[in-house]
């Protein structure tokens, strides 16, 4: 009888640690989604850019962690067509922006998380592009299977200065603004 109780004791023990272990849930590359919009003084450019693979961690359900790498590539405009969306994509994979030749992937690497309210967390992480990694802080809603965020980011920390305002003088209505925003909808 003693043993039976220490077994059943073992067992509950072993169960609660089972539900505090981490849970990591891979996302859904083809799912997950990730628009951005850059805007210049005369208008603005949109389009995407494919996750190459990621994954959230829970304990329980409480986000604990993230990391995500970005297939650079992928990256497209959505707002033009043909010869012109051929040039915008072929400049911003130039090396004067992304240099995708040489940095094909860019990763996202969560480092701090607080709860904001319920399912709204405040992320600080890692960004990295062309080889730089600098914090990003946002916001990020889970519901469920799915989380979304949205949030801007300073290109010019990533030495991405083509057409900034920042640094060049007389652009006028040809300067970039140094912000592109990003919109993120994962699924996992």
């Amino acid at each position: 009888m003693k043993n039976l109780k220490t077994i059943a004791i073992a067992l509950f023990v072993a169960a609660a640690g089972i539900s505090v272990n981490a849970q990591t849930k891979k996302i859904d590359v083809k799912a997950s989604t990730i628009k951005w919009v850059g805007k210049k003084v005369t208008g603005e450019h949109s389009g995407t850019v494919n996750f190459k693979d990621g994954a959230v961690v829970f304990k329980g359900k409480k986000l604990v962690g993230g990391s995500f790498t970005v297939d650079m590539t992928s990256l497209t405009s959505t707002d033009l067509t043909g010869e012109y969306q051929g040039k915008l994509n072929g400049h911003l994979k130039a090396d004067d922006f992304f240099g995708t030749d040489k940095f094909p992937t860019s990763k996202l690497v969560f480092k701090t998380i607080g709860a904001k309210s319920t399912d709204v967390y405040t992320v600080t992480a890692d960004l990295t592009i062309k080889g730089i990694t600098k914090p990003v802080t946002f916001d990020i809603t889970v519901n469920g299977n799915t989380a979304t965020t949205a949030f801007k980011v300073d290109r010019t920390k990533y030495d991405i200065k083509y057409g900034s305002g920042s640094f060049f003088e007389g652009l006028g209505d040809k300067t970039i603004s140094d912000e592109f925003e990003l919109a993120v909808a994962l699924k996992f």
